[in-house]
């Protein structure tokens, strides 16, 4: 066989060529005009025909399809991102531990940005805390700029300080919902309080109801939620009477003790708001969250006073006289009374039955009897 395909190559029979048609089709790409044969071809056509493989070649970059843009990152596609303002509360410390767990990123918006303490994520979220008072326009854009969910967590239960019900449930709510629509964030939701009421004789409740209205019409699909009495470590409310339980030899009951509320423990409270920004099927949903049970408020201060084991007077207070007595020690720089408090305590504070609640969420409201002895 040749080694030098230059060389002169005499077949004695050589087969006639193939036309065109009976060869293998020209690889895309190749020249169209064939090379002298050699004798490797000449044995070759003595041989069952085998198809004569050509190495692939990469089609002229002329033929190729440009490549296809890329969609912009939904919400939905974008990592998960969380500004939660109030987050460095009660409710916001463990709704930023859940959503740690998750694999969120957290953002906790306050006025006074600290380092955050929650229960160690199982997650590989991390956390981080911001200025965003919700008075700040600017600070609060920034605050929301690259979410894909907010939560507003922001109340007060009395004014002072520079804070009225006001700026806080009202003005602060409408700036959070504005500022959330503006930045395309696909999530908002607003925590409220159970109660709130346009018609109410009390201004937090008003204002609750106001802040509601003012989230609706600035971020039409938030999710509002509306909790009873939050319980569990670090509470306000079973914390603040054992305290006074310690050093006082009586708790007042205002109103005779018969006002009603539906605890609802806050881990409860932290899964719902975790499962509202994850499920789109909750959007301009209002919910009202308590427990599975209803109480009197006298039988709340003897169970917080069995669990103690103190005895102490529980001495009836009248409305009215409460009235007077919320009326000077809301002078006080942190009042454990107002006269605006008093007339909360005019109505009960349970589930009406009209709105979803935990359930619809797929989770079993927690027993107060089942955690309040583990803290108190």
């Amino acid at each position: 066989m040749a080694e030098d395909d230059t060389k002169p190559v005499k077949p004695k029979r050589r087969q006639p060529r193939k036309r065109r048609s009976e060869e293998a089709p020209l690889v895309a790409g190749e020249a169209a005009t064939e090379p002298a044969a050699t004798d490797a071809d000449v044995l070759i056509e003595h041989q069952p025909a085998e198809p004569r493989l050509a190495e692939p070649q990469p089609a002229p970059a002329a033929e190729e399809p440009a490549p296809a843009a890329e969609p912009p990152a939904s919400a939905e596609s974008r990592p998960r991102v969380v500004t939660i303002f109030g987050g460095s509360g009660f409710i916001g410390g463990r709704l930023a531990a859940r959503l740690l767990e998750a694999g969120a990123t957290v953002k906790i918006a306050t006025r006074q940005p600290k380092p955050v303490t929650t229960p160690a994520p199982k997650g590989a979220g991390s956390v981080e805390t911001i200025a965003g008072g919700i008075g700040d326009e600017a600070a609060v854009r920034a605050a929301v700029a690259g979410s894909t969910a907010v939560v507003n967590l922001v109340g007060i239960l009395h004014e002072g300080g520079g804070q009225t019900f006001a700026d806080v449930h009202v003005e602060g709510a409408r700036r959070i919902a504005a500022a959330a629509k503006a930045a395309g964030v696909s999530r908002l939701v607003h925590v409220s309080a159970l109660g709130a009421s346009a018609s109410s004789r009390s201004q937090y409740a008003r204002t609750k109801a106001a802040g509601e209205a003012a989230v609706r019409e600035a971020f039409p699909e938030a999710s509002i939620v509306r909790p009873s009495i939050v319980f569990g470590p670090e509470d306000d409310f079973f914390n603040r009477f054992a305290g006074m339980a310690k050093i006082s030899p009586a708790l007042p009951l205002i109103g005779g003790g018969t006002t009603r509320f539906q605890p609802v423990y806050v881990d409860d409270v932290a899964a719902a708001i975790v499962q509202m920004i994850e499920d789109e099927g909750t959007a301009g949903q209002t919910y009202e969250f308590g427990g599975p049970a209803v109480y009197s408020f006298k039988e709340l201060m003897e169970m917080m006073l069995r669990l103690k084991k103190l005895t102490r007077a529980l001495v009836p207070v009248p409305f009215f006289l409460a009235e007077v007595q919320g009326t000077m020690l809301q002078l006080l720089p942190t009042p454990p009374l107002t006269r605006d408090q008093v007339e909360l305590l005019k109505s009960d504070n349970v589930l009406g039955g009209n709105a979803p609640g935990l359930d619809a969420l797929g989770i079993t409201p927690t027993p107060l009897e089942a955690v309040l002895p583990t803290y108190l």
